[in-house]
């Protein structure tokens, strides 16, 4: 939808770089994964290592640190050409080249003053691969990007080897990442991006890196596994996509293969044909959800492209120079919804249907909010060669917002089309998360005031609230408080470990094997890290009201109501445990609350629901400008008071009302 897009466009600009624009527009680069753990191919004593990514083979294969260090004596890969891949690249229809500085290993692939583990000191050709591919990239007007890992099994002052790659970053580590990054962002030319990776670092560390990277070049795009939410774009996790289009910049990365990035020896390869077609259908969903696409290539252990991912890649470039018009510059489909027969992508007043899916049993292709019909047949449907239909509309397109709110609704997180972005402390806290809301409303009457509800908990945000072309930026003050007299009851609660580590997943009861019922209202327990509790509850009401209810929580918390998730957000930076105010409707008798505590960092873990003592909330009521009229007027919030874009917006409490 137009309205979405505007965002975007305004996170876009927000990033302060030319960069930011071009990047969003660029759509389709190369990652290339190469460095020391190329020389194995994954294989160590004679042996295929199976488990694990083959770049992190000195892990998983357990070698010891000099006998691995001493590979860089022999690693001499007289097959790399810097060129070629920059050629594969053009052919391959993509923008830029994002190459491994240095990975988890350590080894830099550059010549750096901060440590002799490097190509140009220890190897026999003393060759200095960042400078290579930055020039190739260069002379083939390709954009150049650099993958720099922030923890180092090499240095001395890192924390060990750990199963997850996702430890702290000490100060000394921490000066050290620092220095290498000055020096790649002052000897290599111009960097469009600069890809972070793993490691779990404190805040003030994160912008600490962003802002140096800034200072160097400020048009440099930063990754989001920099952490915190100080970063320009958002990363999914590993060959991942968002479940749909998300409303700020953000890449999925993919390897060719699953099973590694770097390269593998004994990799099974299969055929050409299905691994174009499972890569052109990753490219155009991720395009189709506004995102750019990052797919890696794995040089072999003498520096050679594999002449499979390169015909798959040539394949691809081939796709593109017939449909590029439908993937370049294009906006994300303005459809919230699914579509058997494929993905849609925009650009201005024209829409690209890609046939990625099947053939509708009417073949006939409907789209919402239009009433033009488009005739397809299933020989259109190639996973190969996709098909684009291109539909201009002349008198620019509807508006496709599938739901307009009767007059009168109260306008709230239950009723919203939310706004989203990714959100993280590092690498296993990334979720997406709620930067906005939007509604469409009938108004039927003029509307000359807005009424904003809210808790102690929005007290002295900020807030940007646009109603039709009016926008208005308000403080949320305790000037008007509101008592709340129902009084229902808490019952039924209970308390267990989930299973899995991450914070990305939903709640799935399912997944809990043991109930254990607390003895009151807040649990504390011995944990680990990694880790995520659920506490559950029935709320008991014969009235329907609105109720304070106070909820307990670790590194971060998701509290779902009657099976729809109300809120999921990160708590501050190593929050052992935050209470806060949640208001919920009760609409009927009873009404199942379910609460995760998620422990990122911790020893111990914390959950809690309960009712509030104080049974309060706050109203602002503000005039607008101008008397607000229309059969469909469109209401919009976010947040005015976030550092980054991609921090949730903590609006679950707001509900809204449009009065005359």
């Amino acid at each position: 939808m137009k309205k979405a897009f505007l965002f975007l466009m305004m996170v876009l600009l927000s990033a302060g770089n030319m960069y930011s624009q071009t990047w969003y527009s660029d759509k389709y680069s190369m990652f290339v994964h190469f460095g020391l753990y190329s020389k194995f191919g994954g294989v160590w004593d004679g042996e295929p290592v199976r488990q694990g990514y083959s770049e992190q083979i000195q892990s998983f294969a357990g070698i010891f640190s000099d006998w691995y260090a001493a590979t860089a004596y022999e690693f001499d890969p007289v097959g790399f050409d810097a060129d070629a891949i920059a050629e594969l690249a053009v052919k391959g229809g993509m923008r830029s080249v994002v190459f491994t500085t240095k990975h988890h290993d350590g080894f830099c692939m550059f010549d750096t003053k901060t440590t002799s583990y490097n190509s140009v000191s220890m190897t026999p050709s003393g060759r200095d691969y960042v400078r290579e591919m930055s020039e190739a990239c260069a002379s083939k007007g390709l954009r150049f990007g650099l993958y720099f890992s922030l923890i180092d099994w090499n240095y001395p002052h890192a924390y060990p080897i750990s199963s997850h790659n996702a430890d702290f970053v000490t100060p000394e580590h921490h000066e050290f990442n620092k220095a290498q990054v000055r020096e790649l962002l002052t000897s290599y030319g111009p960097v469009s991006e600069l890809w972070f990776d793993m490691g779990s670092l404190e805040p003030w560390q994160s912008r600490e890196l962003y802002d140096l990277v800034k200072s160097l070049q400020p048009d440099c795009m930063v990754s989001g596994r920099l952490g915190n939410d100080v970063y320009d774009f958002a990363v999914m996790a590993d060959n991942k996509l968002p479940q749909t289009a998300l409303q700020a910049p953000w890449q999925s990365a993919v390897s060719m293969f699953p099973e590694t990035w770097s390269y593998r020896s004994w990799q099974e390869r299969g055929e050409v044909e299905d691994k174009v077609a499972e890569k052109l259908r990753t490219l155009i969903d991720v395009v189709s959800r506004g995102g750019n696409f990052l797919l890696n290539i794995g040089p072999a252990s003498d520096g050679s492209i594999v002449p499979f991912e390169s015909e798959v890649i040539k394949t691809i470039g081939r796709w593109l120079e017939k449909n590029g018009e439908a993937i370049y510059g294009t906006e994300p489909s303005p459809y919230r919804t699914e579509f058997e027969w494929g993905d849609v992508t925009r650009k201005g007043d024209v829409l690209y249907l890609l046939l990625t899916g099947e053939c509708p049993e009417s073949q006939t292709i409907v789209l919402p909010g239009s009433k033009r019909k488009v005739r397809v047949a299933p020989d259109m449907f190639d996973p190969v060669d996709v098909k684009v239909i291109r539909l201009e509309h002349e008198k620019g397109l509807p508006d496709v917002m599938e739901t307009v709110l009767p007059s009168g609704t109260v306008l709230s997180w239950a009723n919203a089309v939310p706004y989203y972005s990714y959100s993280c402390f590092d690498y296993y806290s990334n979720y997406r998360s709620v930067v906005g809301y939007d509604w469409n409303v009938d108004l039927r009457r003029p509307a000359s005031s807005v009424e904003i509800l809210y808790t102690s908990e929005e007290i002295g945000r900020r807030i940007s609230l646009r109603v039709g072309d009016e926008e208005m930026e308000l403080m949320l003050d305790d000037s008007c408080p509101v008592e709340l007299s129902s009084r229902p009851n808490v019952s039924g609660a209970a308390f267990g470990r989930m299973r899995g580590g991450t914070f990305d997943p939903s709640i799935d009861v399912k997944r809990v094997p043991e109930w254990k019922v607390p003895e009151g209202d807040y649990v504390e327990v011995l944990s680990a890290g990694f880790s995520n509790y659920l506490y559950k509850a029935d709320v008991l009401s014969d009235v329907h009201s609105l109720v304070l209810f106070d909820v307990n929580s670790g590194n971060g918390a998701e509290l779902q109501v009657a099976g729809k998730t109300m809120m999921k957000h990160l708590n501050p930076y190593r929050t052992e445990n935050r209470m806060e105010k949640v208001l919920i409707e009760l609409c009927e008798p009873e009404i199942e609350v379910l609460l995760r505590s998620y422990n990122r960092f911790e020893d111990r873990a914390c959950a809690g629901f309960r009712l509030s003592d104080e049974q309060k909330a706050y109203r602002m009521t503000v005039d607008l400008p101008d008397t607000v009229k229309g059969s469909k007027v469109s209401v919009s919030l976010k947040a005015a008071d976030r550092e980054s874009p991609h921090t949730d917006c903590g609006f679950h409490n707001l509900r809204i009302s449009l009065l005359r």
